[in-house]
């Protein structure tokens, strides 16, 4: 299925709501279990924030098959602490595999190298991961990552204050070949308020995710609720569509002046 709320990822083979819950921003277990039952099954999953362990394990046991499970190590410069973040995982999660492994902010706290990659090649050959992939700023490296290499998803910054991934990424994929999930959807909450001499309306926590999945380049918009009561308001701004037409103008040039 490929509509507005849900698709069915490239080598994952999987449906998902296209709303991703990142998991590290202080939502509880019982949140997490409560996201999962109302049909949020892409899951962005840091071990370091341990309280939420037990409802991962828990989902996954549940029904794994329809759980996305994204993570990976917080620093991944050699290949030996990938695969060992790797097979760790796996034993504290009591799963016979990963979703998708990605190196976290390639060329910040992680490195894209021939060792790396290698190694993220060979755990995906081995059934250990269905799908490898990493995190990155770098646009313009990720968008020669977009058009020719190995790798299954991309994690980029993409939001109305800074859209440029639809000139930088955007062209240079392949249609069908790779999984992008966009981050920072409120700009680390800037565009939760208005800039100096912006005088019209501000937006929501909603909008800005709306923004994000009216792209059809990507697959899946983060969430990162602290709360029950900003998990209900973000799932509900989906039911309000895709942004088009004058809100999607309005959108953008709110963007514009946040990014200022």
């Amino acid at each position: 299925m490929n509509d507005f709320t849900h698709r069915t990822l490239p080598v994952v083979d999987k449906e998902v709501m296209r709303l991703g819950l990142a998991t590290n921003y202080g939502l509880d277990a019982d949140g997490i279990r409560d996201a999962v039952d109302r049909g949020m099954n892409y899951l962005f999953w840091t071990p370091r924030k341990s309280y939420t362990t037990p409802a991962i394990k828990d989902v996954l046991a549940r029904d794994r098959d329809a759980i996305v499970l994204a993570t990976g190590p917080t620093t991944g410069w050699w290949g030996g602490n990938i695969r060992r973040f790797t097979e760790h995982t796996l034993r504290l999660l009591g799963t016979d595999y990963l979703d998708i492994l990605q190196v976290f902010w390639v060329g910040v706290s992680s490195a894209l190298t021939d060792s790396t990659m290698t190694e993220l090649l060979r755990l995906r050959d081995e059934g250990k991961t269905r799908a490898i992939g990493i995190s990155i700023h770098d646009r313009q490296r990720a968008g020669r990552l977009a058009a020719d290499s190995d790798l299954d998803l991309l994690m980029i910054r993409y939001n109305a204050a800074h859209p440029g991934a639809e000139k930088d990424i955007f062209p240079h994929l392949v249609p069908g070949r790779r999984t992008v999930t966009a981050y920072t959807s409120t700009s680390w909450r800037k565009l939760l308020k208005a800039p100096r001499r912006w005088k019209g309306e501000v937006a929501t926590a909603g909008q800005c995710y709306r923004f994000g999945l009216s792209n059809p380049f990507v697959d899946v918009v983060l969430t990162g609720p602290k709360t029950r009561e900003q998990l209900d308001e973000n799932l509900a701004a989906l039911q309000q569509g895709p942004m088009e037409g004058e809100e999607m103008d309005w959108m953008r040039k709110f963007g514009t002046a946040v990014h200022g």
